[in-house]
């Protein structure tokens, strides 16, 4: 059974999750490269064009609107949970299989100890770290700036040592949110990124109150004003260019005004711990009876969140 999920280059926060989660908590062996059957774990990967031959396992993964939905009466699909009630929705899954989002079960695993820095911290979306200039706001803004094409395990020892996490990137927030700091979600850059948030909000009952960001530079302003990528060559050349610079400085000291404010009257959000806590147990015991029914093998032993 081999492990599916979204791979980027460089490497995506969220994405990676996966490889931490999976090998932390399912036995040695479980997961090969044998993709007669996959394993889907973390992130909106519930696309119509997956293979139909193999049987797809789905632990916590969402849908995210970037294909069709995918034909789940067609034999292929074995769901344990999803990320949320929209998902189920929109797949006409039974609602309780909407649980939480996978990467909640951090909570059960060893992780690095936390790592302190200046105390409030800014994630944005993959995208928006390739195309914006949020590095350089974050050095003007005074707080720290999370890359999320770092390695996972250093960006969760800083969440954990964050008392804030400013977030654009989903899963920024979904991680902070299971190891219990406090965070502020960013509407992201590229509307089709938004709509998942929601998904994964409804299933810990979190009121979502995102905030907005202004562009850090002009390619990140070309984006937000045409709902356009703006990858090309053409474009980020000529934004990115020796002329535009007094304006993209002009963007970042702007966005670095903003998030300085964020961080200091901003009102941060976390789910309850009933919930965080029951969704954690719910998606451990349909990880737990899966494994048990496939190879009768016993899960790895859970170590809880201190």
């Amino acid at each position: 059974m081999k492990l599916r999920y979204f791979r980027n280059d460089p490497p995506n926060f969220g994405d990676e999750l996966n490889a931490v989660v999976w090998e932390a908590l399912l036995p040695p062996g479980f997961l090969d490269e044998d993709d007669g059957e996959l394993f889907l774990g973390i992130g909106s990967i519930l696309w119509n064009h997956l293979p139909t031959a193999p049987l797809k396992h789905v632990a916590g993964s969402g849908f995210g609107g970037y294909t069709a939905p995918p034909d789940m009466a067609d034999g292929s699909w074995n769901v344990l949970w999803v990320r949320g009630p929209l998902t189920a929705r929109t797949l006409g899954l039974d609602p309780a299989l909407a649980i939480a989002d996978g990467a909640v079960l951090l909570r059960e695993i060893p992780l690095p100890p936390p790592k302190p820095g200046r105390g409030v911290a800014f994630m944005p979306h993959f995208e928006s770290a390739r195309r914006g200039a949020w590095e350089r706001a974050c050095a003007l803004a005074g707080i720290d700036y999370l890359d999320p094409r770092s390695e996972a395990l250093e960006l969760i020892a800083r969440i954990r040592g964050a008392r804030l996490v400013i977030s654009e990137a989903m899963h920024g927030a979904i991680v902070a949110d299971a190891l219990r700091t406090p965070w502020i979600g960013i509407l992201p850059f590229f509307r089709q990124h938004r709509a998942k948030w929601e998904d994964w909000a409804l299933s810990l009952g979190i009121a979502l109150d995102r905030a907005a960001l202004p562009p850090s530079n002009l390619l990140e302003l070309y984006t937000l004003a045409t709902g356009l990528p703006g990858k090309g060559r053409r474009s980020r050349g000529l934004l990115l260019s020796a002329p535009a610079a007094p304006l993209n400085a002009a963007l970042a000291h702007r966005a670095a005004a903003r998030l300085r404010w964020l961080a200091e009257r901003g009102t941060p959000q976390l789910s309850a711990d009933a919930a965080i806590e029951r969704a954690t147990l719910r998606c451990r015991e349909a990880l737990d009876r899966f494994v048990a029914r496939r190879s009768g093998t016993a899960p790895r032993p859970a170590r809880r969140l201190p």
